[in-house]
């Protein structure tokens, strides 16, 4: 008798760490909920070398959705309360760990806010095959940034463009991130059924323009499917 199981993937891919996160525990009483901007600005400030490093990005602080009574704010003017779990994250080349994680100790100013940053550690991609993005930027989708359809279309787009085959997708809320000079038209982004392979090169090369503005990022994320039941009940 010749019995071959089949293959299991994720036991045989190995995650590369030419690419890593850079993760640090926060001190900062709070920071508005719109922060990418003043965020961007402020470790740009501390790495000059961030702005001109494509596969770097920034990763805005999220804070937890709710807990004991609390509820995350939506408005754009609200201001975001942190706690002792809140960490802030960098992806980065790995190359760039080492000056990056001068960072340590540091006291950011965000839109006039303290930001600490504390205790760095490095962790590797995920092979996880569903990926979430909370910002994801498409052209010219500030006329249409509620309709759904729409934005699914270009991101498909954009994955066939980068050979990746797309099996299910979901998108989220519509956010508006706002600079200086423009607006920064968002909807999260949900990935799901990739190879594992397709997983880390989203992870690496994200989707979409505004890496150093939280844009574009994936991060791994439970089924579209417990998405949805959730959603459901």
């Amino acid at each position: 008798m010749y019995w071959q199981d089949q293959e299991d993937k994720k036991s045989k891919y190995v995650v590369p760490d030419d690419i890593v996160d850079l993760t640090f525990k926060v001190q900062c009483k709070q920071l508005p909920l719109d922060h990418a901007h003043a965020l961007s600005q402020a470790i740009q400030q501390a790495l000059p070398w961030i702005a001109i490093e494509p596969r770097a990005g920034i990763h805005l602080i999220h804070g937890a959705e709710s807990g004991n009574g609390w509820l995350r704010p939506q408005e754009p003017d609200a201001m975001l309360s942190l706690s002792r779990r809140t960490r802030f994250m960098l992806r980065l080349p790995k190359e760039h760990v080492e000056n990056a994680s001068n960072l340590t100790d540091q006291t950011l100013n965000v839109a006039g806010n303290e930001l600490l940053l504390r205790e760095p550690s490095q962790k590797n991609l995920s092979p996880l095959t569903t990926i979430f993005a909370r910002y994801v930027v498409m052209p010219n989708m500030e006329n249409s940034i509620e309709d759904e359809e729409a934005f699914l279309h270009q991101a498909a787009g954009l994955l066939k463009d980068m050979d990746i085959k797309v099996k299910k997708m979901m998108c989220g809320r519509a956010h508006v991130l706002r600079m200086p000079e423009q607006y920064l038209y968002t909807r999260s982004l949900m990935i799901d059924g990739l190879e594992v392979g397709e997983s880390v090169y989203l992870q690496q090369h994200g989707l979409g323009e505004g890496r150093i503005m939280g844009c574009g990022l994936f991060l791994p994320h439970k089924g579209i499917d417990a998405v949805q039941y959730e959603q459901e009940k």
